[in-house]
């Protein structure tokens, strides 16, 4: 009778018997993992460069404006107009964390391993575009406090304040609106881009490209023209929605959206659907491939 060719040894590897976490909670985690890759947290010190350089320029025009407003009063620069006249450093932001967050996943080919867990694809682009908009509003919503700081200040009596936080407030919103949309064509179009560079050059260029459009659109004779010429640029379609919510301009203004603001605002909702959507499609396409 012959002896057993193999035998069998412990060398003490045990069951797992501790929580098994679901969906949520891989989603919670790639969330909080993305948002950490927004600001280059636990990655080398060249990702940390471009994302803190913001932070900083953000901060020191906060700082700037609460100074001013808590020395002198003077009120150079509102809550709605932060995020207006930092909308081309936000832009560039997205550009930048947009591939990092999708684009480098797609290169390395990491999706099937992400796909074999308890996450959707779905979960995971949302994740992502979650993550970015996120990333935006801590930067602009902290330079927005920084603003709330000085006017508290520099404001008589509890009411006053308390007017300066709920105008504070509406302008972070205003932010998240301007997160929202910038993140979600950012996010889109890095997904579709395997190269880094590329896709942070795409992502600009599609913010761009319908420059010259607005432009044409500005100098025709027709007032009608003039007023819906910001709407076909992501960035000043967002403004013509904060002009007619927080910041209604003079008719007669050179720049204005006349009574067009409902139309801005319904564009920006399906401009933001359009870009989930196929976001949405393009990662049940590629956990298909």
């Amino acid at each position: 009778m012959s002896s057993p060719a193999g035998v069998i040894h412990d060398i003490g590897y045990q069951r797992y018997e501790g929580a098994r976490l679901g969906r949520r909670d891989v989603f919670l985690a790639l969330y909080t993992q993305s948002l950490r890759t927004v600001f280059g947290l636990g990655r080398n010190f060249k990702a940390k460069i471009f994302p803190w350089f913001v932070v900083g320029v953000a901060a020191i025009v906060g700082i700037v404006v609460m100074a001013i407003r808590a020395q002198t009063g003077e009120v150079i620069m509102k809550y709605a107009e932060y995020p207006q006249y930092l909308s081309t450093l936000m832009v560039l932001f997205v550009a930048i964390a947009g591939p990092e967050l999708v684009s480098r996943d797609l290169h390395s080919g990491v999706l099937p391993l992400y796909f074999s867990r308890p996450l959707r694809p779905a979960d995971y682009a949302l994740a992502k575009l979650a993550a970015l908009a996120t990333g935006v509003v801590l930067v602009w919503g902290g330079g927005q406090i920084l603003i709330f700081i000085g006017a508290a200040f520099s404001v008589k009596g509890f009411g006053n304040v308390m007017n300066e936080l709920a105008d504070a407030g509406l302008g972070i919103i205003y932010t998240a609106l301007y997160a929202v949309v910038f993140a979600s064509i950012a996010i889109l179009v890095a997904s579709l881009l395997k190269r880094r560079a590329v896709a942070a050059a795409a992502i600009v260029g599609t913010f761009l490209v319908t420059t010259p459009v607005m432009g044409v659109l500005f100098i025709l004779p027709s007032q009608t023209a003039r007023e819906l010429a910001q709407m076909v640029n992501p960035a000043t379609l967002v403004g013509g929605v904060g002009d007619w919510l927080f910041e209604p301009t003079d008719a007669q203004a050179e720049v204005s959206i006349g009574s067009f603001g409902p139309l801005y605002a319904l564009v920006t909702v399906l401009l933001v659907a359009l870009c989930v959507t196929l976001l949405l499609r393009r990662y049940r396409k590629v956990s298909q491939s």
